[in-house]
């Protein structure tokens, strides 16, 4: 059963949760487990994924132009939404977040599970390619239509994100041919196992079950949206470009898995609604628990 496959996933956020509110190892741990892991681990699993990817297959190409089609069809349906129902950047912000956003490392730890290094593979080509795109939108919603310096504060920001160096050097190796020489590969390979584990052990860390008393019907449109109907746009659209296997699966999972909790960063960063936006990671990373293995028992198997 799909739920016993993937369960001890769940058990390592919940790990992370009672570890934390335990006190151990000490409160400084977890920022900076988060530090390595966003600016080390992390990447080094990225490059080591793309290196050797077949970028210039039709299959891949199709898949990103899925990729990239299913988060702007979202982000225009709650655009329009929007218009009907006005409501300020401070809470639209984590609205959207909350909708195309993605946790990175729950969706590579359920692929890894699921597919093994072919699947992870396939998340680091959707990575290279949702990751600048989803945060050009959050700040974009999170300003009043996009106005000021959000522009050139957005390259900024995107050039010195580890994990979009990291796509992008990956995919110039893929490019290229050169692949990861002189056992570099290898050396990549042993920092990357570190990722997953600590990932989800700081993805517990970040829970704030205290934010969920307020904006219970936010919270639950929020969650339908993006644990239901995400799922099911990402299926549609990879039948209606002929994607299929581990392809469709990829685009299901990242579309199935909750928020990330990097978007209360950024949402305290430009004066957003920062409790909404931690009772959106908070309850969506809850309800994901009976949700992501029912999306995939539905969409995928």
């Amino acid at each position: 059963m799909l739920f016993f496959t993937i369960w001890p996933i769940f058990a390592l956020i919940c790990l992370g949760y009672v570890l934390v509110r335990s006190g151990f190892p000490n409160p400084g741990f977890w920022p900076a487990a988060e530090r390595i892991n966003y600016f080390l681990f992390f990447p080094a699993l990225l490059v080591s994924s793309l290196a050797d990817a077949p970028i210039r297959d039709p299959q891949v190409l199709r898949f990103g132009g899925a990729t990239v089609a299913i988060i702007l069809i979202a982000a225009l349906a709650l655009t329009l939404i929007r218009r009907a129902y006005p409501m300020p950047a401070a809470r639209f912000g984590p609205v959207l977040q909350g909708t195309v956003r993605f946790n990175t490392y729950l969706g590579l730890a359920i692929l890894a599970t699921v597919t093994g290094p072919v699947g992870i593979e396939r998340a680091a080509i959707y990575l290279a390619i949702a990751v600048p795109l989803v945060n050009v939108l959050s700040v974009m919603a999170l300003t009043e239509a996009g106005r000021s310096r959000a522009p050139l504060a957005m390259l900024r920001t995107m050039a010195r994100n580890p994990l979009i160096l990291a796509c992008l050097g990956g995919i110039a190796l893929a490019l290229t041919g050169w692949g990861l020489p002189f056992g570099t590969g290898h050396f990549l390979e042993l920092i990357a196992q570190a990722s997953l584990p600590l990932g989800l052990l700081c993805v517990g860390a970040a829970l704030q079950p205290t934010t969920l008393h307020r904006d219970g019907l936010t919270l639950a449109a929020t969650g339908a949206l993006r644990l239901l109907l995400m799922p099911v746009l990402a299926a549609l659209i990879a039948r209606a470009v002929g994607l299929s296997g581990v392809e469709a699966l990829v685009l299901v999972v990242f579309s199935a898995i909750p928020t990330a909790p990097t978007s209360y960063v950024l949402t305290q960063q430009m004066n957003g609604d920062g409790t909404l936006m931690a009772g959106i990671v908070t309850s969506q990373t809850i309800a994901a628990i009976a949700t992501i293995p029912l999306a995939l028992w539905v969409l995928t198997f």
